[in-house]
């Protein structure tokens, strides 16, 4: 779908009537087109791991090896492209392409930042971890099997190099992050020692060729042991903090959530949408008291009153190996109530498949959605699920009350129709690569929490009480990420006063708080990502429902906001409500 603004554009230069030739504009808008091809073909070369990922398959056998002199080449790099998008008058391009200006010369500051200051290279040893790229080449059909497998091979012949460069960079990492590098490395070897082999055994590869393959492969495994051997008997002097600081933090904000909020505003209004939520929330368990206890007393604490509702609720919940197939039941039924509503267009055609998530992705989070990259428009899409085997029943109980018969459908909603998994299946059939090549994360998670609530909103679940009441508790999970990720990176909060923030004022069950802890003590900046997005959406739907007055339909609003691919919420605001920032009077 091509946006507004470029079809205003199109308009324009077939409508001229004098007969004349393309204006300055329109070669300025070709000439700048044509530089961001060539832009993107050179971040790849000097990335190749990121094109692979994004369906960029030129330098698929390359491993960039992590010395201080290719990082200098990288900053040189960033450098030389900053000086060449000078050339470009941004005032003077076309909508589309001036996002495309500001998106890249974004991504440009955030890498030199990196390189220079943030530096995570030095403390976090999961910047080392390459199994995914190659899990990557052998799950995704985006070439015949022996091109990719040959690849494959050819990228594995560098990696013990890779990792001894690598013990090189590390200095003092954090214990957390440490931590997780490891697990998921060592979680991730059986891509090298089993997926591989079972890959070759489809193929017509000679066997003699195939042994040299099998010989690199377990090459690869001594290097990556070793490495998180390495790691795990490091014996740091002065590790670093997992907490970033508020100076990292406001500057990973700017560059990686691009809001029209501050980081503390957007405390300020989280914390303000918990007191909201939280009021909702009493007087819907008010309401449901009768329904569940009868004539028993209410608390007279209000959380405590939620609380005891939501313990009630939670009970009905699935099995523990019953999780993943209830959630491949879930998507037919939410694909119908979006057309039956006609909320958005859905493509047929772009098949979501449901899979146990993978050994090298867990860790992190209990779910997501892997889309295929923007040059492999015709690649799977995973609904990743974590796996409950070996969990005690005591934790799995606890975590199926967390995402019991109602968080399901909310949390299918927000991973699959109509948030993750139709948002990029759109962006990916944005004209502009640039849109979809550097997706904004609080665009893309804020579209998915946005969803949830457009979706009861339109009467899903019959206006149910008790759903409504689920998602108040799961939306007051967008609402704490940000006030959580904003406490323990830049006020030292601990992990009791984040554990209470959790399940008492967000009402979490045990294991999802201690998960969530672990994430906000792997990760920075982007928990906030969730309710920002949402926020800055809402304030654009109801800013173009005030302008449109009563030609307003939310599925124009939607499919619109869509076709921006994954632009910042805010540089899609400005291009719909006409505030075009940097263009010259």
């Amino acid at each position: 779908m091509i946006p507004a603004a470029a079809c205003l554009s199109i308009t324009l230069v077939c409508c001229k009537k004098d007969g004349s030739g393309p204006t300055e504009s329109d070669k300025g808008s070709e000439a700048f087109n044509a530089y961001t091809n060539h832009f993107l073909e050179a971040l790849w070369k000097e990335q190749p791991d990121w094109g692979t990922q994004v369906g960029y398959h030129k330098y698929d056998s390359l491993l960039v090896l992590p010395t201080e002199a290719n990082r200098q080449h990288l900053l040189k790099f960033t450098r030389v492209e900053t000086d060449s998008l000078l050339r470009y008058n941004l005032g003077s391009l076309p909508e589309a392409s001036r996002i495309d200006y500001q998106i890249i010369q974004n991504k440009l500051q955030e890498m030199q930042w990196g390189l220079q200051t943030l530096k995570d290279y030095e403390w976090d040893p999961g910047y080392y971890n390459e199994i995914g790229t190659f899990a990557y080449m052998l799950n995704e059909h985006y070439a015949p099997l022996d091109k990719r497998l040959r690849n494959f091979y050819e990228k594995m012949a560098n990696l013990p190099i890779y990792y001894k460069e690598a013990q090189k960079q590390v200095k003092n990492p954090a214990p957390e992050l440490t931590s997780l590098a490891v697990d998921q490395m060592n979680g991730g070897l059986s891509v090298f020692e089993k997926d591989f082999a079972d890959s070759l055994k489809k193929t017509k590869i000679p066997e003699a060729t195939q042994k040299l393959m099998l010989d690199r492969a377990k090459q690869s495994v001594e290097a990556i042991k070793g490495f998180t051997s390495w790691l795990t008997n490091l014996k740091s002097t002065k590790p670093r903090s997992f907490r970033l600081g508020r100076d990292l933090y406001q500057d990973k904000f700017k560059y990686q959530i691009q809001s029209n909020y501050t980081p503390q505003q957007l405390y300020n209004a989280a914390v303000e949408r918990k007191k909201y939520l939280h009021h909702e929330m009493g007087k819907l368990s008010v309401q449901l008291w009768p329904k569940y206890f009868g004539k028993a007393a209410m608390p007279k604490d209000t959380l405590d009153l939620i609380a005891r509702m939501i313990d009630t609720l939670s009970a009905k919940h699935v099995k523990p190996e019953d999780f993943q197939s209830a959630i491949e039941k879930q998507i037919p039924k939410l694909t119908a109530f979006v057309k039956e509503k006609d909320l958005l267009t859905l493509d047929p055609s772009k098949p979501l498949v449901v899979r146990k998530e993978p050994a090298y992705m867990a860790g992190v989070a209990g779910a997501s959605v892997s889309a295929p990259g923007p040059y492999d428009k015709n690649g799977n899409t995973y609904f990743n699920v974590g796996s409950l085997a070996g969990w005690s029943p005591e934790r799995a109980e606890s975590y199926l009350r967390e995402y019991n018969q109602y968080i399901m459908q909310i949390f299918c909603m927000h991973e699959a129709i109509p948030g993750h998994y139709t948002q990029l299946v759109y962006a990916n059939k944005s004209p502009s690569l640039i849109k979809a090549v550097f997706g904004n994360g609080a665009m893309i998670e804020g579209w998915a929490v946005y969803t949830e609530q457009m979706m009861l909103d339109a009467g899903y679940g019959n206006n149910e009480p008790e759903l409504r009441l689920m998602w108040y508790k799961w939306h007051l999970r967008s609402v704490c990420n940000a006030i959580l990720d904003y406490s323990v990176h830049t006020s030292g909060m601990t992990k009791d006063q984040a554990i209470k923030l959790l399940t008492h004022e967000a009402f979490q069950q045990q294991a999802e708080a201690d998960n969530k802890w672990k994430r906000v003590s792997v990760s920075s900046v982007q928990l906030t990502s969730y309710f920002t997005g949402y926020q800055e959406i809402m304030d654009l739907r109801n800013a173009y429902q005030k302008k449109l007055a009563d030609k307003y339909k939310l599925k124009d609003f939607n499919e619109k906001f869509l076709s921006y691919g994954s632009a910042p919420v805010k540089s899609i605001k400005e291009s719909i409500m006409g505030n075009k920032q940097g263009a010259k009077d």
